[in-house]
């Protein structure tokens, strides 16, 4: 599998949005085009390199991330309670290996607000309904941002 196979699939959702930063994509739930900075959160992440931490070894060739905000109930069920405890590095101790490939992990640093990561992920079909539930929960979010603003 490839970052264009994934890159393909989530920008072939209805409303998503995609910012580009160092050949990384942030994929927003954002149907009218239009949300204010503070409220561009991604819902999905590609990383392609170690800018940002080098915990998963990403500058390795090849090396890639696929970052998931899934809800509490589907990260509880896949990998138990959220991690708590940071190293020094502000690093979540997990108990995982977050160098590990095609293996789903809490995220090294977001885990712990319900993101997954998995690193060179080999199969598109086992991650297609996480990557619809972190669809979904955007969309939500969204609409219930949209409905306080209105109503």
């Amino acid at each position: 599998m490839t970052v264009e196979e994934v890159d393909r699939t989530i920008r072939a959702y209805d409303g998503v949005r995609v910012l580009e930063a160092q050949d990384d994509l942030f994929y927003l739930y954002d149907p009218a085009g239009d949300l204010p900075p503070e409220r561009q959160q991604p819902f999905a992440t590609i990383v392609t390199g170690d800018h940002y931490e080098k915990v998963s070894n990403l500058d390795e060739p090849g090396a890639w991330r696929l970052n998931l905000g899934l809800t509490k109930a589907t990260y509880g069920e896949l990998l138990g309670p959220v991690p708590t405890e940071r190293d020094a590095d502000w690093v979540l101790d997990s108990g995982h290996d977050y160098t590990a490939r095609d293996t789903l992990m809490p995220h090294p640093f977001y885990g712990s607000q319900y993101w997954v990561a998995i690193v060179n992920p080999t199969g598109l079909d086992q991650l297609l309904p996480l990557i619809e539930e972190a669809y979904r929960f955007a969309a939500r979010k969204y609409s219930n941002q949209q409905t306080r603003h209105t109503g």
